[in-house]
């Protein structure tokens, strides 16, 4: 049996979720953690990460859409600081630019009520995230990337 992975949406309010399957290939929303200050994030996301026996976490980052680490991505980069201080798994991070959009565009498709979008962007972009790290892992290792 493979390892699950944990990808997380960094939000000023909420940290969207999502956890693989154990074999790497799909992820999936979990309901988001609520921001209530550094210590009980961080518990909340040990927490998490025991629950699923998840083995590694990717953050979302997110960059400019010139590439450039723009004062959320600051935020960000002292979140995954913070979470690799107080977490023993590996933490890294992913390009997340557009996701948000993305969740919210395929939201939109599949007819969502604008209040129940507004409760699971979070996990739907944590997913998204996390799906993109999953396949380009998954390319990776056939060969078929670069990089």
């Amino acid at each position: 049996m493979g390892k699950r992975i944990m990808g997380l949406d960094v939000g000023d309010k909420w940290i969207g979720v999502s956890v693989s399957d154990e074999t790497g290939l799909i992820a999936q929303s979990l309901p988001p953690i609520k921001r209530h200050g550094w210590p009980q994030d961080l518990k909340e996301i040990n927490r998490v990460v025991g629950q699923w026996q998840a083995d590694k976490i990717v953050v979302g980052l997110p960059l400019n859409m010139n590439a450039s680490v723009g004062p959320q991505a600051e935020k960000t980069l002292d979140f995954v600081e913070r979470v690799r201080k107080s977490c023993v798994v590996p933490v890294t991070t992913w390009d997340e630019r557009m996701t948000t959009r993305q969740a919210e565009r395929i939201l939109i498709e599949r007819m969502v009520r604008r209040e129940r979008r507004r409760a699971v962007i979070d996990g739907v972009a944590a997913s998204l995230i996390l799906q993109g790290y999953l396949d380009h892992q998954r390319m990776v290792k056939r060969g078929d990337s670069d990089g």
